[in-house]
């Protein structure tokens, strides 16, 4: 994957913004991003008990790279009655999958820019 295979999941100008254009600080967000996808991506489901916080959670994490619409769709999430959730929820997890490809991607980059560098 390179920046060419970015799909717009993510606005990595904010990421870019937020490190001061630092490519060993941005590596160090996404791959924290990256571990709090996997460590709470379990939990979006209305029959875990902390389905809500892991929306919570992930919806910070997101916001914090650029990616509003993962953003979004777990603020809908989370506001959610348990029963309307499962379809939102369901929106989330397809949202943070096209985030972690975008941030496969770039981190890709990133890679490739340090050897060339």
């Amino acid at each position: 994957m390179a920046a060419r295979d970015l799909s717009g999941a993510v606005d990595f100008a904010v990421l870019e913004r937020m490190t001061g254009g630092d490519a060993g600080v941005a590596e160090e967000v996404l791959g924290l991003f990256v571990q709090q996808a996997q460590m709470w991506a379990p939990l979006l489901d209305v029959r875990e008990d902390g389905w809500r916080d892991a929306a919570h959670t992930v919806r910070g994490a997101a916001a914090g790279i650029g990616a509003a619409a993962l953003a979004g769709a777990c603020a809908a999430a989370e506001a959610a009655q348990k029963v309307e959730a499962p379809p939102l929820l369901d929106r989330v997890r397809d949202a943070l999958d096209a985030a972690l490809a975008d941030v496969a991607a770039y981190r890709h980059e990133l890679m490739l820019r340090g050897l060339r560098g």
